[in-house]
């Protein structure tokens, strides 16, 4: 059998393995449980946090001959049959595909007919904010008055591009973003179950670059498995994703600090020659300059990071060695260069105009203040 990607060998099957969104999930349970099915549900939110996945749990579970807890059992024939793929009562659909309102149409005309083997025919439309204004306007009857057999599941990540007509008519849940600690312990729970070792401070870092998201979480755990060969350490998760070094990143944020012009340069030219890459070196930058900011400013530092402790001790040097203004003044600074960076043929001598008027921030400032500071004299002789 082929290799199966994680975030697909891990979807979950039961309402029990989804991670997070309690509040949907409750919600849902409650409603099987108590046989009020609604006619019409919206699912929105970022992508890669379930609404997929909860879709096809539900169409499962309010068809099952005997549900457990209000999860599918996976054991009955109508779970099997839609497990394979192969059941013809439960529908998925692409808007982005099939946003015309032909299609619209004809899934208008099949509504009328009953289900085959099941008790619901269940209509899941992914990405229905695709869908055009004549399909919304052919979806709009039949989604509020279809037969009492017909269950909708829409999905999109751009609830404000959907009418309000369509939004009156639905039942909304609105999926959250997981928590940095519930993406942790899924990983962890993953890696285990995988037999692939790992560093906790490694698994700390690839649900951090998920930002929320499993699904993103799990593809960047995918290729850090494969670089590393089921043996994921920080260090290979850091040469998997391509970042700057968190020690040439050390080194540059000292130069700025100390004024040093000429070691910004040499730093940058070093990384050039290297082959990395410039935006990327950008947001690296923007990403351990907020690390600093954060050993600045919060005590718990330690558990809001979780980092080693070499790098730790790296950060509360320079943490020591700046004020809140300066960082904040960096990460102004270097934010605004991602737009600058559409616009030019040379995005290394922006990064290094910004960086080496870094160096000087402070005399900069000072100088403005002695400005401000002769306009008032001046206006007080007058």
């Amino acid at each position: 059998m082929s290799y199966l990607a994680l975030y697909r060998k891990y979807r979950s099957k039961t309402f029990d393995e989804i991670v997070g969104q309690k509040h949907i999930t409750t919600s849902l349970i409650n409603q099987i449980k108590n046989n009020e099915i609604s006619h019409a549900y919206l699912f929105t939110g970022t992508r890669g946090t379930g609404k997929t996945s909860i879709a096809k749990i539900f169409a499962r579970a309010i068809n099952c001959l005997h549900p457990v807890n209000g999860s599918p059992c996976g054991k009955c024939d109508v779970c099997k049959s839609m497990t394979g793929g192969g059941n013809v009562d439960i529908l998925e659909i692409d808007a982005a595909s099939n946003n015309r309102v032909d299609e619209i149409r004809d899934l208008r005309e099949r509504v009328k007919y009953p289900p085959v083997n099941c008790r619901y025919k269940v209509y899941i439309i992914d990405e229905v904010h695709m869908l055009t204004d004549s399909a919304f306007n052919a979806l709009l009857k039949t989604l509020e008055e279809p037969p009492e057999y017909v269950v909708f599941i829409l999905a999109t990540t751009e609830v404000q591009k959907l009418p309000a007509t369509i939004l009156s008519r639905c039942m909304r849940f609105d999926f959250k973003l997981l928590t940095q600690e519930e993406l942790e312990k899924h990983l962890q729970y993953v890696f285990k179950d995988s037999g692939i070792s790992y560093e906790k401070e490694a698994v700390s870092m690839i649900a951090r670059l998920g930002a929320g998201s499993v699904r993103d979480m799990l593809s960047i755990a995918d290729m850090c498995v494969a670089y590393s060969n089921k043996n994921v350490t920080y260090a290979s998760v850091e040469e998997a994703i391509g970042f700057t070094g968190r020690k040439v990143l050390y080194d540059i944020t000292s130069q700025i600090l100390a004024g040093d012009e000429g070691g910004v340069l040499s730093s940058i030219n070093s990384i050039v020659t290297a082959g990395k890459n410039i935006t990327q070196l950008q947001k690296d930058m923007i990403e351990y300059i907020r690390d600093v900011l954060v050993v600045k400013t919060c005590k718990d530092y330690n558990d809001i990071l979780r980092l080693p402790s070499a790098e730790l001790k790296d950060l509360v040097d320079l943490a020591n060695k700046s004020t809140k203004e300066k960082l904040l003044e960096m990460l102004t600074r270097l934010s605004s260069l991602e737009n600058e960076f559409r616009y030019t043929q040379n995005p290394r001598s922006l990064l290094e105009i910004s960086l080496t008027s870094l160096c000087h921030f402070e005399m900069t400032e000072l100088n403005e203040l002695n400005t401000r500071l002769r306009v008032l004299e001046s206006k007080i002789k007058g």
